[in-house]
């Protein structure tokens, strides 16, 4: 049997920048655990599935090692399958989670939007686990539905952390997000997700969600930039509107093609 595959590269000014995702478009749901070997195959942060639900889709996001249940680059980058290469008319598609329906837009610009719910974070006391994780001490810490979030005083700690991720796993949480004010941008950040199988994840949605209402409340206006700060940089449009938080970028389709799986699943594995 065979399915297609596509890649993106989603929040992307270049290219080859932003996060790249694989979207697999599916007539129903395949296994659980054929979908999760699949995303260990591909070994990329998020492997997007796509099932169609009436005029919208159902989305579900697998890394190389678990099930999230929350991802913005890959719903960014599944959106771009369907506008550019899927025959998807309308300007809007609707895609149906675990964290709730998401509505995803073009633009004029040739931007995608993005419609999350945004996760305002809690501030908690640090017990010296983050210090040690990151080698200078935290401005402050939050917590949020999946992640911890660290801020620091400049953008130049950012670019020079060099977190423990040893430590960084042992946080009882999705990862660990950090964020300082940026110089060519109202903040920047880099996420780290040792404990889902991505020790440095190059453009993370979901954690602007997180973001984007603390940088909102400290600089006193709705509308950001953001870059992400990994070695491939990912470059986004927010805004803060009530409880929701917009996120809009560029993708690149990267590729289109097929894989092969076995017809069988037999006992978890494929035969």
């Amino acid at each position: 049997m065979k399915s297609k595959i596509f890649i993106a590269n989603a929040f992307a000014e270049k290219q080859f920048g932003g996060n790249p995702a694989a979207v697999v478009p599916l007539d129903g749901w395949m296994p659980d655990g054929l979908m999760q070997q699949i995303a260990a195959q591909n070994n990329l942060a998020e492997t997007a599935y796509l099932v169609p639900k009436g005029k919208d889709y159902e989305i579900r996001w697998f890394t190389p090692t678990v099930e999230v249940a929350l991802c913005g680059h890959a719903t960014l980058a599944s959106a771009h399958i369907l506008f550019n290469h899927l025959g998807y008319e309308s300007e809007e598609v609707v895609f149906h989670s675990q964290s709730g329906p998401l509505r995803v837009g073009r633009r004029k610009d040739g931007k995608i939007t993005l419609d999350f719910p945004a996760d305002k974070p809690v501030p908690v006391a640090d017990d010296g686990l983050l210090e040690r994780a990151l080698g200078l001490k935290p401005v402050a810490l939050y917590s949020a539905k999946f992640d911890y979030m660290v801020v620091l005083d400049h953008q130049r700690d950012i670019e020079s952390l060099t977190p423990d991720l040893d430590q960084v796993k042992r946080l009882q949480a999705r990862g660990l997000i950090v964020t300082a004010p940026g110089l060519e941008s109202d903040f920047v950040s880099r996420c780290f997700f040792p404990q889902s199988g991505i020790n440095e994840d190059p453009v993370t949605g979901s954690a602007h969600c997180v973001m984007v209402p603390y940088w909102a409340s400290r600089k006193g206006k709705n509308k950001l930039s953001a870059i992400q700060w990994s070695a491939r940089r990912g470059y986004l449009d927010c805004e803060l509107a009530g409880d929701r938080v917009l996120m809009s970028g560029h993708a690149h389709t990267y590729l289109e093609g097929e894989f092969y799986y076995s017809g069988g699943w037999e006992g978890g594995g494929l035969v």
